[in-house]
């Protein structure tokens, strides 16, 4: 699974759907950099609102869906689960005797802050959580360069994961066009044409004095 700053996924109306969404939710969070502590605390968050979604009587064709976000600021997490039922869910305070009744003042009880708002297809809601969470960050934000424009030090995304490049060479290939060969620190290099566009982060702003690689002619 790729590292982004959001995931997005749908689940059909079935008991399989609530471990199916901690299994992803966990790959994710485990991805992002999530302490122990808050990556259980959003499993069992969204466990909550996947049954509760599950429950509202609805076709049942219609789909569940979830959303988990690290926004670019405040340090927060954010989970979503929207289903296709009316009304809005409320916290409520069930008896002693009642086995059931409890998911959202759980949910309450876990989140920095939680809400419901409508779809914006105009059908069914969103129930979204917010919870406290300083130590994941936030997918760095490349820009686009040609790779021929690509020098050592860069911070380069190849195969789904931010790389170091650690040599660049130029060839020129059989077909007649010019590529660029990018040593990476980690894994096999990487061999594109000049001209192809990369995503790219540098440490420093250097961009300004961008080495312009030798192309064979």
């Amino acid at each position: 699974m790729t590292a982004q700053n959001e995931v997005t996924f749908r689940l059909t109306r079935c008991r399989r759907s609530v471990p199916r969404t901690r299994a992803l939710a966990h790959a994710v969070l485990g991805e992002w950099g999530m302490s122990q502590d808050v990556l259980e605390v959003a499993e069992l968050v969204l466990s909550e609102l996947v049954t509760n979604a599950l429950r509202v009587p609805v076709p049942s064709d219609r789909q569940v869906g979830v959303r988990i976000a690290r926004p670019l600021e405040d340090g927060l997490l954010r989970l979503e689960v929207s289903d296709a039922g009316a009304g809005r869910p409320e916290v409520r305070a069930p008896g002693d005797e009642e086995t059931g009744g409890r998911g959202l003042l759980l949910v309450e009880a876990l989140a920095h802050r939680w809400g419901v708002e409508e779809r914006a297809g105009g059908i069914g809601k969103t129930v979204w959580v917010e919870l406290k969470a300083p130590d994941i960050v936030p997918e760095p934000v490349g820009r686009e360069i040609a790779a021929a424009m690509v020098r050592p030090g860069y911070r380069l995304r190849a195969r789904g994961e931010w790389r170091v490049v650690v040599s660049v060479r130029s060839e020129q290939c059989d077909a007649g066009y010019s590529a660029v060969v990018l040593g990476l620190d980690e894994g096999p290099a990487l061999r594109v044409q000049a001209v192809e566009p990369l995503v790219v982060r540098q440490c420093e702003d250097v961009m300004s004095a961008a080495i312009q690689l030798e192309i064979a002619p």
